[in-house]
């Protein structure tokens, strides 16, 4: 099916807004939180490298992507737990992730796909658990949109709302990223 007029810009727009929104959210954490920080800072990078000039839009670029989820969103979970008190939690979504990155070239590309959902949506859930305990609105509205871009890849259809669903799933990430950037500051400021 040849591309809609205009999915091209809503694709690059995407990328753009969580790059940015993610880039923003790794520099105002850095000081309190390293590890949230390095996690948004690779979903910039993933972002990022999909806008690269030069690549077809054919090419895969899964390598970058499959880190940020893989090794990125667990960092952000890490951090949102052990500030909890939650430390075996934090260790094992961390460690689980590092084990998927060294063994994502022994899933296949199907493999993979479901692995990166999977992370996706036990990331959103552990930390929308926490929040909800903590009544952190944030982690919420965080949990439920990293969930929201979980749900929405599992989908079949390849559009929906006249839009590409990776577009809306980018969306989501960029619209989760800045809420769990506000529930880190919520959550620091409230330990402190």
């Amino acid at each position: 099916m040849a591309p809609k007029p205009g999915s091209e810009w809503c694709t690059v727009l995407s990328h753009l807004v969580l790059g940015a929104v993610s880039l923003h959210a790794a520099a105002s954490s850095v000081q309190s939180s390293r590890g949230a920080a390095a996690g948004f800072l690779l979903q910039a990078l993933a972002a990022a490298i999909r806008l690269a000039p030069g690549l077809s839009p054919h090419e895969d670029c899964f390598a970058g992507a499959w880190v940020a989820t893989v090794i990125g969103l667990p960092l952000l979970a890490f951090d949102f737990h052990w500030v909890n008190g939650d430390r075996s939690s934090a260790n094992l979504l961390l460690g689980g992730g590092m084990v998927l990155a060294v063994a994502g070239d022994h899933l296949g590309p199907e493999g993979c796909s479901v692995a990166g959902q999977a992370v996706l949506l036990v990331v959103a859930v552990t930390i929308l658990i926490v929040a909800v305990f903590t009544a952190n609105t944030y982690g919420i509205w965080g949990g439920v949109m990293l969930g929201t871009a979980g749900l929405l890849s599992r989908l079949e259809e390849d559009r929906l709302l006249l839009l590409l669903k990776e577009d809306i799933c980018r969306w989501a990430l960029a619209a989760g990223s800045w809420a769990y950037c506000r529930a880190l500051h919520a959550q620091r400021s409230q330990w402190e």
